[in-house]
C-alpha cells in the first residue's frame, strides 16, 4: 500500500473531481469527498492496465506548494494499492468434489475456457460484484446498532453439502 498525493476539485453543483498528479491522466470522482477518495483505486488500477512498475509517490508538500493548484479544494493522500500490478501466473489448489467439477467443466467448456480460466474469471466477477455491492450500502458504522447487528453475513448451505 503506498499513500499518493491527490489534488480534489469542488466547483458548486458538482462532484468532488479528484487527479493524480504522480500518475497524468489519471483522474476519478465521486459524490462525496470520501467516495471520491475510495476511487482513486479504481482510478489507478485503469491507468497501470498492462505496466509493470508505478511511480514512487512524490512528496505531499510538492504539490501544495504548486500555484496550479492553489485554489484545489483539497491536497491530501489517497492509499493506493498496487498488487494488482503482479501479473505473475502462481498454481494454486483447490478441493472439489467431482461432480462440482463436472457442472464446472460444462460450463467453462460452454464459454471457450479451461477450467483455471473460468474459476479466475468466475472469482473474479463474483468479488467485483461484491465489492460493488459493498460500496453501495451504507456503511454500518452510521447505522443503528439494530440495523447493523441485523446485517450480519450468513452462510449458506450448498444443496447436497452437509455443513460443518
Amino acid at each position: 500500500m503506498k499513500l499518493y498525493p491527490v489534488i480534489i476539485h469542488k466547483d458548486a453543483k458538482s462532484a468532488f473531481g479528484v487527479i493524480v498528479p504522480d500518475l497524468p491522466g489519471c483522474f476519478s470522482a465521486g459524490a462525496t469527498l470520501d467516495e471520491a477518495i475510495r476511487n482513486v483505486q479504481e482510478a489507478v488500477e485503469v491507468h497501470m492496465f498492462g505496466e509493470d512498475i508505478a511511480p514512487e509517490p512524490s512528496a505531499l508538500d510538492r504539490w501544495k506548494a504548486d500555484a496550479q493548484y492553489r485554489d484545489a479544494y483539497a491536497v491530501t493522500l489517497a492509499p493506493v494499492d498496487l498488487s494488482f500490478m503482479n501479473d505473475t501466473t502462481v498454481r494454486v489448489n483447490i478441493t472439489a468434489r467431482k461432480s462440482e467439477l463436472a457442472i464446472v467443466d460444462r460450463a467453462a467448456k460452454r464459454a471457450h475456457m479451461d477450467r483455471s480460466a473460468y474459476l479466475v474469471a468466475s472469482a473474479i466477477e463474483r468479488a467485483v460484484g461484491a465489492v460493488a455491492a459493498a460500496d453501495a450500502a451504507p456503511s454500518p458504522i452510521f447505522l443503528p446498532l439494530k440495523v447493523a447487528q441485523a446485517k450480519k453475513p450468513t452462510h449458506k448451505k450448498i444443496a447436497g453439502r452437509k455443513s460443518g
